[in-house]
């Protein structure tokens, strides 16, 4: 065994003499071998291993983590991000400091402009203790004795409410009309009362005549037997008797006793202010306890409508010189329906959709004055109304036979509104004349510009393109087209150039017949009679009543701002609050319809809910 290891390479460890040689033969034969070695190309490992850190090769590419990108792509993509944030940082500091012209809102349409106005004149008709934000500087506290000052008066605090016109009476009658058409606006309209910045005005101006409505009866119980219909008087046939017409003062300087007129057998008033309280309660109904409050009151009048019939004017009465019902079946119809509308009660719907009601109301017979919704006369309202229970709910037999008769009615109606129809004649400036020339027109006119858009408004939601007139077919456009010509001739559109809305516009009514526009609060107290120099004067108003609807031109386009024909230039109440029905209905967006389900929001499903399905079979 040799006395020397072994290499574990395999070789010898002993030094073979034959291998020495000297350290430059050894240093000439590594630099062969490295010679040798380098003479073919090296992967990046061994390069790695062979050079030093400062020796490696410059990479081509980067690798990004799930993408590898060229080395020149990736310093040029770089590079223009910085360039562009750079160069968007530059231009963000010009745009902040260089002026610019800021463009606001589109300025409003001529309906917005004028629902703003409109609504002001219900806070320049308020009666009693006014609240801080009233914005009428003229107006001030009246009539706070309203009901005490009558020793014969049950009701002894009438305070509160509105004035019809241009006088200090409080007629409850058309009073209750005009706060249901102004309910009836915001039912179908929140969302354009809501985009006019409106909607807690006009709910407030219908809370102030509810609120009043409510002190006018037993508003807690559930029947009664009395309801106040009227505070003031307006006859002067009997002499000079300081009275709301035979005075010329402002409301506030009111000291003669007012008389309160109430009734027992008045189906016809007792079933409208059944209406305006139901259809404010689908206002309020996110206020549950007034809501309740208001459907509570509703229920007890329209009761005591039909257990004690009777007209509230006749008998001679006061309001019968100004405001004579003739008839009370139509308000039985348009009561229920919006009592049915406000509780769901399917009893109401039968009511309002009883053939010999209907019949009474004169759905059937027509007539002159067919289709004109106002104070006196409901139905075409009503059929309206109830046609849209039909379009939306069809609730079937057995309401569908007159749901259908009202429907096609309602048709009959919009078809004589057209142009095209001699229903009406139209004055040469295009003014319909629903009230056949007789004076004070544009009440009338406003509330079937009103009826015209909603119609066509409920078409359009149903996804129904027009209506039938005989064998003729009108897109619902036609219906806007006649409301928007008849509410642009209110507006100025017309011979005279003649806003007859005070306020809109730069030509308006000057001498309304407005007491308290027409006396200066100059804290002079004038009597009775002392005002009558402000009655008769030929100077304008000193103090403009904002948004009042004068009672409009002649049958010829011809009017006469004169301050003691009232037949021109007196506004009142129901003539503003179709008005501001109409505006609304036509104002802003066209996209925007109306609210299909809000009024609805009481009435249960029409059919029985189907039951839910078995549960799944277990062996």
């Amino acid at each position: 065994m040799s006395m020397y290891g072994r290499d574990p390479w395999g070789g010898p460890l002993e030094i073979n003499a034959a291998d020495s040689a000297t350290d430059d033969d050894r240093s000439r034969n590594l630099q062969d071998f490295d010679r040798a070695a380098l003479s073919r190309p090296l992967d990046e490992t061994q390069q790695s291993w062979l050079l030093g850190p400062g020796e490696q090769k410059k990479k081509k590419y980067v690798d990004l983590g799930c993408i590898i990108v060229s080395r020149k792509l990736f310093i040029w993509m770089v590079g223009s991000i910085l360039a562009a944030g750079v160069l968007a940082g530059f231009i963000t500091l010009i745009v902040k400091t260089v002026p610019r012209h800021h463009h606001g809102h589109p300025p409003p349409d001529n309906y917005t402009v004028a629902l703003h106005k409109a609504l002001m004149f219900f806070n320049a008709q308020r009666s009693g203790k006014l609240p801080r934000h009233n914005n009428v500087s003229w107006r001030g506290n009246s009539c706070l004795n309203d009901g005490k000052s009558d020793a014969s008066s049950e009701i002894k605090n009438l305070v509160g409410g509105y004035y019809d016109a241009g006088d200090a009476i409080k007629f409850n009658f058309p009073a209750s009309f005009a706060m249901t058409m102004l309910s009836w606006s915001v039912i179908e309209y929140s969302a354009k009362y809501e985009a006019a910045g409106e909607l807690n005005h006009v709910k407030d101006v219908i809370k102030w005549g509810t609120d009043y409505f409510l002190k006018t009866f037993n508003s807690s119980a559930d029947t009664i037997s009395r309801l106040a219909a009227q505070v003031g008087v307006g006859d002067t046939s009997k002499g000079p008797e300081p009275n709301d017409h035979y005075c010329w003062v402002r409301p506030e300087d009111i000291e003669y006793p007012r008389l309160v007129y109430s009734c027992s057998s008045c189906s016809d008033l007792a079933a409208e202010m059944a209406a305006a309280l139901a259809s404010a309660s689908i206002v309020f109904k996110d206020n549950k306890a007034y809501s309740q409050k208001l459907v509570h009151g509703a229920r007890t009048l329209f009761q005591f409508s039909r257990q004690q019939r009777g007209r509230y004017s006749a008998g001679g009465t006061d309001a019968s010189i100004f405001y004579n019902s003739t008839s009370y079946w139509d308000e039985f119809v348009w009561g229920a329906a919006w009592l049915y509308y406000a509780t769901g009660n399917s009893s109401y719907l039968q009511l309002a959709t009883t053939k010999g009601i209907a019949k009474h109301a004169g759905a059937f017979w027509g007539g002159p004055d067919y289709g004109v919704l106002s104070w006196d006369n409901k139905l075409a309202g009503a059929q309206v109304l109830l046609s849209r229970l039909r379009l939306f709910l069809s609730p079937g037999y057995p309401y569908e036979d007159m749901l259908r008769t009202f429907h096609n009615q309602t048709s009959v109606i919009m078809c004589s509104y057209l142009p095209y129809f001699t229903s009406f004649n139209r004055t040469k400036g295009g003014l319909i004349q629903l009230n056949h020339g007789r004076p004070q027109p544009l009440q009338y006119v406003v509330n079937a510009a009103f009826l015209a858009t909603l119609y066509s408004d409920y078409l359009a939601a149903a996804d129904t393109p027009g209506w039938y007139c005989g064998p003729n077919f009108y897109t619902t456009d036609v219906l806007r087209q006649f409301a928007e010509t008849q509410i642009d001739y209110i507006l100025g559109k017309n011979p005279r150039k003649m806003s007859y809305v005070v306020g809109f516009g730069n030509h308006y009514p000057k001498h309304v017949h407005h007491r308290g526009a027409s006396i200066p609060k100059n804290k002079i107290k004038y009597n009775c009679k002392g005002g009558w120099k402000w009655r008769d004067s030929k100077k304008p108003n000193p103090n403009t009543i904002v948004g009042a609807m004068v009672a409009g031109p002649d049958k010829h386009d011809g009017f006469h701002d004169v301050r003691t024909n009232y037949n021109y230039t007196e506004p009142t109440l129901a003539g503003n609050a179709g008005l501001v029905a109409a505006l609304v209905a036509l104002s802003g967006d066209k996209g925007v319809g109306i609210d299909k389900n809000t009024i609805f929001s009481a009435v249960p499903p029409m059919f029985p809910t189907p039951p839910p399905p078995p549960a799944p079979w277990k062996p």
